[in-house]
């Protein structure tokens, strides 16, 4: 089964405090083993760029490389970009 190395990559642009992150990877929680969370903590020096794009939009969500959404977790769209990828991958 390749399934495992297939798991799409979401990508969650934080930074502490962020209680609205905490919240959205609490709304994730029941799809955690469909998915690679990545993490990107934009206050690091190497993620100025993504700083400067996303300081007052945090939690920004990308599902492997492209901009899903913001704020809060559509949990439909997020579901819905996972189905197609998953069958893609199949």
């Amino acid at each position: 089964c390749s399934a495992s190395t297939n798991k799409p990559v979401l990508t969650l642009f934080t930074k502490k405090p962020c209680p609205l992150c905490d919240e959205a990877k609490e709304v994730l929680e029941p799809y955690k083993r469909r998915f690679i969370l990545q993490e990107v903590d934009i206050t690091l020096p190497e993620n100025s760029a993504w700083y400067d794009k996303y300081k007052y939009d945090i939690p920004v969500f990308h599902l492997n490389g492209k901009f899903l959404m913001k704020h809060r977790v559509d949990v439909q769209k997020f579901e819905d970009q996972l189905r197609k990828l998953e069958l893609q991958s199949e």
